[in-house]
């Protein structure tokens, strides 16, 4: 039996640097004048190829920078996702104050309610208008509705959920009642 039964043959993977003479793009060109060899010919490609490549090159370039904006601009949307509760039972709490709260109580909840807003506007979050507005299924989320005369038909008479962006996207629409014609 031999050794190299059980093992795996090697086979080289480095390119060979030999010059064989009978390959013409390694052949070599000698100058006349002075003797010297001059270094082997590339193929040539077309320039319009190189235009491309230096296209596709830049609108890679564009977009991996857009998708780094988008990621630093939305990286709080998970955040601003989990605190949204807590700023609605702040405004419920605002709301529904009970007769007879003490006044400094009910002002201190307010002015942490107003500091909460600030602190949300200022990393891009804003209200979506509901009430008034005609229903606009990308922002709001119709759950019933109810027949007016007064109101033209499919306009939103009621919210009962806010509706919130983190700039131009929505990260949860508004919980509305439509009006339709009785």
């Amino acid at each position: 039996m031999t050794e190299s039964r059980g093992k795996k043959a090697r086979v080289s993977t480095r390119r060979r640097t030999t010059h064989d003479p009978l390959r013409p793009e390694q052949a070599q060109a000698t100058s006349p004048e002075t003797g010297e060899e001059s270094p082997p010919s590339l193929p040539t490609v077309p320039k319009d190829t190189y235009l491309r490549l230096a296209a596709d090159f830049e609108n890679y370039k564009k977009r991996a920078r857009q998708e780094q904006m988008d990621t630093v601009q939305y990286a709080n949307t998970t955040l601003v996702e989990r605190l949204l509760p807590v700023l609605d039972d702040f405004h419920r709490i605002v709301e529904h104050a009970p007769p007879g709260v003490d006044d400094s109580w009910l002002k201190g909840i307010q002015l942490t309610l107003q500091h909460l807003d600030e602190v949300l506007e200022g990393i891009g979050v804003s209200r979506i208008a509901a009430v008034g507005e005609p229903f606009d299924p990308k922002v709001h989320e119709a759950i019933g509705s109810v027949e007016s005369a007064e109101h033209p038909d499919d306009t939103v008479v009621d919210q009962l959920r806010a509706g919130y962006r983190l700039h131009d996207r929505v990260i949860r629409p508004a919980l509305v009642r439509v009006s339709r014609k009785p």
